[in-house]
């Protein structure tokens, strides 16, 4: 075990490592669209890339929930054939979002053994996240 300041040092060293190897300007919070966020995940028991419908007002979450759900076809067709589509998933401190996700499991940050395979795994599933928000974020929003 870890204690937190060790945990959190390790964690600092894979955000910095992983941004000096993958220099990217990532969209994350600039979607331009406050109910919408992409997001990097990675704790001692998994990595994710997300689409992440934040809005507390479940009929919001739902609206942008049935467009990603239109899209799902070409989704996995064209862009990322393992994503998954959760309309209520639950973050670990309990609050409900809507989430379009890739995840890796049996990984942790705290195993450096583990870096390089999740490094890979974040960015080009990232990239592609990216390039289909980018391709239908005016159909979302809309």
């Amino acid at each position: 075990m870890f204690s937190q300041e060790e945990s959190k040092k390790i964690r600092q060293e894979f955000w910095t490592s992983f941004g000096k190897e993958y220099p990217h300007k990532w969209l994350l919070y600039n979607t331009k669209m406050k109910e919408i966020q992409l997001k990097f995940t990675f704790t001692r028991k998994l990595a994710q890339v997300s689409l992440d419908i934040v809005d507390d007002d479940e009929m919001i979450r739902a609206y942008y929930f049935e467009k990603l759900e239109s899209l799902r076809k070409v989704l996995t067709d064209e862009y990322l054939p393992e994503a998954r589509l959760d309309a209520e998933y639950e973050l670990p401190e309990g609050k409900i979002i809507s989430r379009l996700y890739l995840q890796m499991d049996q990984v942790s940050i705290h195993n450096k053994k583990d870096w390089p395979v999740v490094k890979t795994f974040l960015a080009s599933n990232m990239m592609q996240l990216e390039e289909f928000f980018m391709d239908f974020s005016d159909f979302l929003k809309n």
